[in-house]
């Protein structure tokens, strides 16, 4: 796809300009304990140069992926090449004390300060508070003395440009999404070809002018690796019953000659309400691999097919042993 063929878009009420995709460097942190492999020094640096080469201009992180390993294999790309491509968006996120999950405002400040000295940036575009579901106290995170109430002051004092809330569980986010003024939301694995689990969250961010950005649209990886050379839904190795919705959406792409992966992208990237989906990458391969599936030609036939299939609106993560690493 040519560079100039990404769409590009405002984000939210922002001056932020980002590309309908976004990378995704979970991964390239090395979490074989989330994704079932590893992702060693040079192969993700590899990857992170082809990102900064590619169309994209957007990239996504967080302190915690892989206990801090994913920012600094990026700042050290950043680095080496004198700074970030023109006009390119960095997304991180505040995370808890991985030893003690507590999450006040000191460890807030902790969490920018390591984000800042790892990036090798003096500020951040977009800043999220990560996975408060995860923290020793949720009330304690988001009072007066908690590192939700700390995002906003690192906004103000011009740290950082945009303010964004990053959990898991709807349920967890959408009274914080009512009561604070965010700009922008991640959700992951919630608004897929086989789950719904977000879309009412999304409608709701939408009329209040917060941008959406879309995480994990191949249900961790097995709509774009194939359910049989990557039988794991949502991080967790996956029954047969699991991996039957995805296999009938292989069936139907098949006899299209489509992709899975990129019907699972495009669901995600033509829905109006989503302003960029993320995408994870573990190899420079997978970086042309998603252009290449974001304009794949799919037929109207085919999401007639795909949008008869049923899908679940429980949430896929209920179950899911979380490891940060």
């Amino acid at each position: 796809m040519p560079a100039e063929t990404i769409p590009t878009t405002l984000l939210g009420r922002t001056n932020l300009s980002v590309s309908k995709i976004c990378f995704g460097t979970s991964s390239l942190g090395d979490m074989p304990g989330t994704y079932g492999y590893g992702v060693d020094e040079e192969r993700a640096r590899d990857t992170i140069t082809a990102i900064f080469r590619g169309p994209a201009n957007f990239l996504d992180t967080s302190r915690i992926y892989g206990m801090g390993r994913s920012e600094e294999r990026i700042g050290d790309v950043i680095r080496q090449r004198g700074g970030l491509p023109q006009g390119f968006v960095v997304s991180t996120k505040l995370d808890r004390d991985p030893q003690t999950n507590r999450f006040d405002a000191a460890q807030a400040r902790r969490s920018l300060d390591e984000s800042l000295k790892a990036l090798g940036l003096e500020r951040i575009d977009i800043l999220h508070l990560h996975d408060p579901e995860h923290a020793d106290s949720l009330e304690g995170t988001c009072g007066p003395k908690g590192a939700l109430p700390e995002l906003f002051r690192m906004k103000e004092e011009g740290l950082v440009k945009a303010v964004g809330l990053a959990a898991g569980s709807v349920d967890i986010m959408m009274p914080l999404l009512r009561d604070w003024d965010f700009d922008v939301l991640i959700t992951h694995n919630r608004f897929t070809l086989t789950n719904r689990n977000a879309d009412a969250m999304i409608d709701f961010a939408r009329s209040r002018g917060i941008a959406v950005l879309n995480a994990a649209p191949y249900a961790g990886g097995v709509l774009a690796k194939g359910s049989s050379a990557y039988p794991r839904y949502v991080y967790q190795e996956a029954s047969e019953e699991v991996l039957d919705p995805v296999r009938r959406i292989e069936a139907i792409c098949a006899r299209h000659g489509v992709p899975p992966g990129a019907a699972a992208l495009q669901f995600s990237m033509r829905d109006e309400r989503i302003t960029s989906t993320i995408c994870g990458v573990s190899k420079p391969e997978r970086v042309e691999q998603t252009i290449e599936w974001a304009c794949w030609p799919i037929p109207d036939a085919m999401w007639e097919e795909l949008a008869s299939l049923p899908f679940s609106t429980e949430d896929p993560e209920a179950n899911r042993q979380y490891n940060p690493g």
